[in-house]
């Protein structure tokens, strides 16, 4: 086992953990003929499908059939039986029968409609919608789709290097991803005790296995914080910020940590994650003080001494830069 993917993979659990990814909201789909469902921009129903939170992306997965998918304005993709698709910006998208069609964008009002029914189900028929789903065997296509939350703010480097469309295909064989979704199917027709926190979890799940696969299919030349974690060198400097954002790092010190001299780190790690190690470090700080503010009772002066801030004021000041307000201000609305 390779000890750097470990210590790359506890990178990607923390920001995970960080920027707080939930699932909510389950909906099945089922086409026959010609069909098209389009979505508008996840900003547009955030506030319906998932309360709360700042950032809203949607999934979905075919169990049978195929289907194509496309964000607005952009190449339609091919999917098949046991293929997941997520549009990680909240784009507006269609999934339809065949590539190119689209049809009107379900307004918020629907998924209003929809709040004492979760999860619900459409049927689409020549572009028409209906309630319900139609018998598995009367259709040409059946998905499972879905929604993930997470935060934006302060620093969320994964989402910002993601795709607008990130399409999975099947591995072949028992799929895990396609099994999560049918297990997700059945909990969501079969209520009992537990079934909303049973889903929220799946689809978390399947969201963190579709990064550990997006991480390993990405080519040798990709750049993004991603690609940096595969790195053999920015990778461990990555893992080493994450173990202790609070010590007193130098680019010379991590150079020497994980092998390279201090400029040919600061120049590999800026290329790849788009910030000089000492930048990314201070956007992170930020980030762990805000969990730290919005999850503990932790004075902002302790808060600031945590990630390695000198004193409060010097905090206060670098928080208000990032985030736009006071620590204070932040901690009171995000305690709602």
């Amino acid at each position: 086992m390779n000890p750097e993917l470990d210590m790359n993979q506890d990178t990607l659990s923390d920001v995970l953990r960080s920027v707080r990814l939930r699932g909510a909201l389950y909906f099945h789909v089922s086409g026959t003929r010609d069909w098209a469902a389009e979505a508008p921009p996840s900003r547009e129903i955030a506030a319906a499908v998932m309360p709360g939170a700042e950032h809203v992306m949607e999934f979905h997965a075919v169990l049978s059939g195929d289907c194509w998918a496309a964000a607005v304005g952009g190449e339609p993709v091919h999917l098949a039986a046991g293929d997941l698709v997520i549009f990680p910006q909240g784009d507006p998208h269609v999934v339809s029968s065949s590539p190119g069609m689209r049809a009107p964008p379900n307004p918020q009002g629907y998924f209003e409609r929809q709040q004492q029914h979760r999860p619900f189900t459409l049927h689409l028929d020549a572009c028409e919608v209906h309630a319900g789903t139609a018998p598995a065997d009367a259709c040409d296509t059946l998905l499972v789709c879905g929604f993930l939350g997470c935060d934006l703010r302060p620093f969320n480097p994964l989402i910002a290097s993601l795709p607008r469309l990130l399409h999975l295909p099947s591995a072949g064989g028992p799929d895990w991803a396609v099994q999560c979704m049918r297990q997700a199917a059945a909990e969501s027709t079969n209520r009992r005790p537990g079934g909303g926190a049973m889903l929220e979890r799946l689809s978390e799940m399947m969201f963190i296995d579709a990064m550990r696969r997006y991480l390993g299919a990405l080519p040798e030349d990709s750049p993004g914080w991603l690609a940096g974690l595969r790195d053999r060198f920015v990778g461990r400097a990555l893992t080493l910020l994450h173990a202790a954002p609070e010590a007193p790092w130098t680019v010379e010190e991590l150079g020497q940590r994980v092998g390279l001299s201090r400029s040919a780190l600061h120049e590999r790690f800026a290329a790849l994650i788009g910030q000089a190690p000492m930048q990314y470090l201070a956007h992170w700080r930020i980030q762990v003080g805000s969990t730290l503010l919005r999850d503990t009772a932790s004075t902002v002066a302790s808060v600031a001494q945590q990630v390695g801030y000198e004193s409060e004021s010097a905090f206060a000041r670098a928080f208000k830069r990032l985030v736009g307000q006071p620590p204070g201000t932040w901690r009171r609305k995000a305690k709602g």
